[in-house]
């Protein structure tokens, strides 16, 4: 009787070793590549792909909706504006005005534009349709150079006011304190980046103020930032006059005259585009180099960090280093 019960037990010691060898096979062999989980990632994967798809719709969206807008404007704002607006002002100002004295107007009105946080783009497109590339540039830069330094000596004055005023935007604080940083041809060089960049100028010349940022780097890079933009202004404000002409004067282009117009114009998008990318990157660039080197405070002290190292200690005072 005790033999089969011997050979049974055997038996199922052996079937016992055999299924943990299986087991063990199973943990080797099967199990490691479970822990590992290779399809994981792919709910991330699909997460981005599908938002990167949503991004493309939307992108072509709002750019089939700007090409309609566009060419909605082109066909029946432009000849409004032009027949309405841009005729009756030339007249006005060729039969009111003599060319010196409109371009005293012109110089004026972007001298104090900025003062008063208004756009002086209307006033240089003025100065390219009716002085063109000559007389047109030196009337821009010798406004708006006048239009630069003028809110920046009344910026000294109200220094501590901009101060406060500035806190409500930390982000926007933290960018300007960039170009009051660094060496002379640091501020020189950050300074023409944000005159080329997107960032509203007219602000930009009040609230440099509360930086540490000298005279001569602010001056000299606010010039060399803006020549581009002149430059920009006055073709286009050639070519809209050249449209008008072509439009209501019975002219007609040449060839010549239309491959110019179209490969200029094509230009001209690509250099003001690359500028303002260029621009931009780098200014992100200087940001994040300045983050890390100061290192990472916690995000509740950020705003107050960056705040609490603009300096105040030029208070109502106007050095010329």
């Amino acid at each position: 009787m005790k033999m089969p019960d011997s050979t049974e037990s055997e038996k199922k010691h052996n079937n016992a070793r055999t299924l943990v060898r299986e087991d063990s096979e199973y943990v080797r062999l099967v199990m490691p590549n479970e822990l590992k989980v290779p399809d994981a990632p792919a709910e991330p994967q699909t997460q981005s792909r599908r938002r990167s798809l949503i991004w493309w719709i939307k992108a072509i969206i709002w750019s089939v909706i700007t090409i309609i807008l566009l060419l909605v404007f082109v066909k029946y704002g432009v000849p409004f504006l032009v027949e309405k607006v841009l005729f009756p002002l030339l007249h006005w100002e060729a039969t009111a005005f003599g060319r010196p004295v409109l371009a005293l107007i012109l110089v004026a009105s972007l001298a104090l534009f900025p003062v008063f946080l208004i756009p002086s783009g209307p006033s240089m497109w003025l100065a390219g349709m009716m002085f063109g590339y000559g007389w047109g540039f030196v009337i821009i830069m010798v406004g708006t150079t006048v239009g630069m330094v003028l809110p920046y000596l009344i910026g000294l004055i109200f220094r501590d006011r901009i101060h406060q005023w500035l806190k409500r935007w930390p982000q926007k604080a933290a960018m300007i304190r960039l170009a009051g940083e660094g060496s002379w041809f640091h501020q020189f060089k950050v300074v023409a980046l944000f005159r080329v960049s997107p960032f509203p100028y007219t602000i930009f010349n009040y609230a440099i103020v509360v930086t540490s940022m000298r005279f001569w780097p602010y001056l000299w890079g606010s010039i060399t930032g803006m020549i581009p933009e002149a430059f920009i202004y006055i073709y286009s404000g050639r070519l809209i006059r050249t449209l008008a002409d072509v439009q209501y004067s019975n002219r007609h282009l040449t060839p010549v005259e239309i491959i110019y117009n179209v490969i200029s114009f094509i230009i001209a998008i690509i250099t003001t585009v690359a500028f303002t990318i260029y621009a931009r990157r780098t200014l992100d660039d200087l940001k994040a180099v300045e983050a890390d080197g100061e290192g990472s405070p916690t995000d509740n002290n950020d705003s107050r960090v960056e705040l609490r190292k603009l300096p105040l200690e030029k208070h109502n005072s106007f050095t010329l280093p």
